[in-house]
């Protein structure tokens, strides 16, 4: 729409500015297009199927992931959509029908960047293509202000006048083009603030749960990142570089001093066994179909789905489930297949009702509310 107006009514292309402006739509265009099919088609990056550490000893610091059937190389995480386990994972974005990760970071990133500073240009071109056709027709009061309009008339006049339709299509794409610029450059913000501390958003998150671990047994230790570099410029040279190509394979990355290759992965274990010890048993007291928003379990319910990808899991009376998080009305768990608690079966686990489950009365004296249920309250 911006080059629609720019070749019609703003600014005439025989003129040196209007030659620019036009040029640098095109220049916009051809950049955020080639980020954003690089991050798509490039893709993230995934640990190869059945891989496992050259050091078997360093396997007890992994977790394994029985659908690629492989361990999970430190900074990876399996992503459910992909169904593959995805080096560097940052999260996975519905835009680009991919993940964010190890090899597109970059990419994806310079896409969040590009794409606001084309819809500013294009917001001007729309506002300046609105005022300067309306200029002659309407009336703004602007009595002390004087413009040299000269530059934006056009002899002959343009062959496609600027009726109602042009008008109301410009106003559409103008608040767009502000409403683009606002959304994805606080994304832009997000992602260059995780990228200047070497994180990824997923690491934020692990970072705010061993904080979260510590402060909760009191215990006597301090949990250091071990992959910020300790200088806003040598995390960027991590991610951006000049051949376009991320430093490193994936699968091993430099670390600050006092850390080794599996701190991040050792606290994820620890996590992960806190979970457990964490997590609540409830049976199952009415039936759940999975959907998104129910509307037969209440309207608070309805309202308070969670805005995740998560799943729903369906669940029938009489079963039992292991919540680990929860929100008012919302817990998220595993169902306990035959009666069982051994990893070694196959997990089904996503968000469900509160109000469909009780907690299991020999659990309602000894075990603690759910991780992030006292903090979403």
């Amino acid at each position: 729409m911006a080059m629609i107006d720019s070749v019609l009514w703003y600014w005439p292309l025989h003129t040196t500015g209007g030659s620019v402006n036009f040029i640098m739509l095109i220049n916009w265009t051809v950049m955020i297009l080639y980020n954003y099919f690089n991050a798509m088609f490039v893709g993230p990056g995934f640990v190869p199927l059945g891989w496992k550490p050259e050091n078997s000893q360093d396997s007890m610091y992994l977790q394994y992931c029985k659908v690629c059937q492989a361990y999970k190389a430190p900074r990876s995480h399996h992503c459910r959509k992909c169904n593959r386990c995805v080096m560097k994972m940052d999260h996975h974005c519905p835009w680009i029908n991919n993940c964010c990760g190890y090899q597109n970071h970059a990419s994806f990133t310079l896409f969040l960047l590009l794409a606001p500073l084309g819809c500013v240009h294009a917001a001007f071109i729309f506002v300046m293509t609105m005022y300067t056709q309306l200029y002659n027709r309407l009336s703004f009061g602007w009595n002390t202000v004087k413009i040299d309009m000269s530059a934006a008339r056009r002899d002959p006049l343009p062959i496609v006048p600027f009726g109602l339709a042009a008008f109301a299509a410009t106003l559409f794409a103008l608040g767009l083009a502000l409403g683009t610029t606002i959304a994805v450059g606080m994304l832009f913000f997000i992602q260059m603030k995780i990228i200047l501390r070497n994180k990824t958003s997923i690491e934020s998150w692990i970072e705010e749960k061993a904080k979260d671990r510590i402060q909760y047994y009191q215990l006597d230790e301090v949990f250091v990142f071990p992959y910020d570099m300790g200088s806003r410029w040598k995390n960027f040279k991590q991610v951006f570089t000049w051949s376009g190509v991320p430093e490193g394979d994936g699968l091993e990355w430099p670390v600050r001093e006092g850390c080794h290759q599996y701190s991040l992965t050792i606290e994820q274990l620890k996590q992960k066994a806190d979970k457990r010890v964490r997590s609540v048993r409830y049976k199952v007291i009415e039936d759940y179909n999975g959907a998104c928003c129910p509307l037969n379990r209440g309207i608070k319910t309805f309202f308070t789905s969670p805005c995740t990808e998560e799943p729903r899991i369906r669940i029938q009376k009489g079963e039992f489930i292991l919540a680990t998080r929860g929100l008012r009305y919302w817990l998220y768990g595993d169902k306990i297949l035959d009666d069982s608690f051994v990893e070694g079966v196959s997990r089904i686990r996503g968000w469900f009702p509160r109000n469909c489950v009780e907690k299991c009365p020999c659990d309602t004296e000894t075990d603690p509310t759910p991780e992030g249920e006292k903090k979403n309250r």
